[in-house]
């Protein structure tokens, strides 16, 4: 992380308000008509595995994980993840993920799969999902589904359409 000093915490339930403008300044509405938004609605996120990042008391960045599935198989769906744009380019993105991936790792789950950019996140482990291997009930690039495997040979022989858990 630059020299920024930043201070990730697990997101509480009083941080939802703050949390929902910054993803309206950085993502608009029309983030509703994305497959993996549509996946979360109706959804709540594990707080204890979400995360606010702040400066002082100013929220810049948030990370969200949803609990899923991948046929039968259980996993978590990081995102939104954004950062305020001045705050870009400083880590905290790099921060966030890395801490909730430990932490989920630390609580037993296995894999974390998302829609992004595989150099961005390719840095914190995420690999790109082979071809059919995996489908989303929406429209998605399969160029950007990606998955990190929090345990060795998590992933293999893993199929399935991606649901949310409570289905």
């Amino acid at each position: 992380m630059s020299e920024l000093s930043v201070t990730i915490l697990p997101e509480t339930s009083g941080d939802a308000e703050a949390i929902e403008r910054l993803l309206e300044r950085t993502f608009g509405p029309g983030r509703y008509a994305r497959t993996a938004y549509r996946l979360r609605e109706g959804r709540d996120h594990v707080l204890d595995l979400s995360y606010t990042a702040r400066i002082g008391t100013l929220l810049v960045g948030s990370l969200r994980m949803t609990p899923i599935c991948i046929g039968e198989t259980p996993a978590l769906l990081l995102g939104p993840l954004t950062v305020e744009p001045p705050f870009r380019a400083h880590g905290i993105g790099s921060a966030m993920i890395a801490r909730a991936l430990a932490d989920a790792k630390a609580a037993g789950h296995r894999l974390v799969v998302l829609v992004g950019d595989e150099p961005f996140y390719g840095k914190s482990g995420f690999k790109r999902v082979p071809k059919g291997q995996v489908k989303m009930p929406g429209p998605v690039n399969p160029a950007r589904l990606l998955v990190a495997e929090l345990v060795p040979g998590a992933f293999d022989g893993v199929t399935g359409t991606v649901r949310p858990d409570w289905e």
